[in-house]
């Protein structure tokens, strides 16, 4: 049993994290500098920093639409789509390892988000919007809390991408944290509608001539 446990572990994708978090505080960073995973010394101003902090934050914004999720009367409805949301933390603590490493230091153990990862969102993407409504307008957050958190998930997404964006064009990054960026905000988009059909929550949809004024 215990040699079979350890033909598991070595066919592992990835490698394992190798490290122990005892203290939450070192003072290493207090001269505004902190280390890539390579172990370079860069400013906590840098794209890259700013950007895999960009990743950290969208990853807070889903925990919190998983909570709100449990919170839900018919939250059983919507299993699927919380095992979809922690696949995708994972992921995103994979991207930010991607962005805080240098090309060069990358190897194949190294968490990592591929073309299957992607692959997995649109069929995420294509079966919630199987049987959504089409759309004749825009839609805007809101009608229920979750649906709200959903969007707030997809903007957050839409600028990590775009900081992304002003990393590929700066200095050297794979072009998959940008591709993967771009398919998860708009599997944000679907969800937010589908969270609302499934809640029978009406839509809010855009109208430009709501709130102006006619004199």
């Amino acid at each position: 049993m215990i040699k079979k446990n350890k033909i598991y572990m070595s066919d592992k994708k990835y490698k394992n994290p190798d490290f122990t978090i005892s203290k939450v505080y070192t003072k290493t960073g207090d001269k505004g500098k902190t280390s890539l995973v390579g172990g370079q010394k860069i400013s906590k101003s840098n794209i890259r920093i700013e950007s895999y902090g960009e990743v950290d934050e969208l990853n807070a914004i889903i925990g919190i639409c998983i909570e709100e999720i449990k919170l839900l009367q018919n939250k059983e409805a919507f299993n699927n789509l919380v095992s979809s949301l922690i696949k995708i933390q994972n992921d995103l603590f994979n991207l930010g390892t991607i962005l805080a490493t240098l090309p060069e230091d990358m190897n194949s153990k190294m968490p990592q988000v591929t073309m299957d990862d992607i692959k997995i969102l649109e069929n995420k993407i294509d079966e919630a919007n199987h049987d959504l409504p089409v759309l004749h307008s825009f839609v805007l957050p809101g009608g229920s809390k979750i649906n709200a958190y959903f969007h707030l998930a997809r903007t957050v997404c839409r600028r990590t991408e775009r900081i992304c964006c002003r990393l590929y064009e700066e200095e050297k990054v794979d072009q998959i944290v940008i591709s993967y960026l771009n398919r998860l905000s708009d599997a944000f988009f679907v969800w937010s509608r589908w969270a609302s059909m499934t809640l029978n929550y009406k839509e809010n949809i855009w109208d430009p001539n709501k709130g102006s004024s006619n004199k």
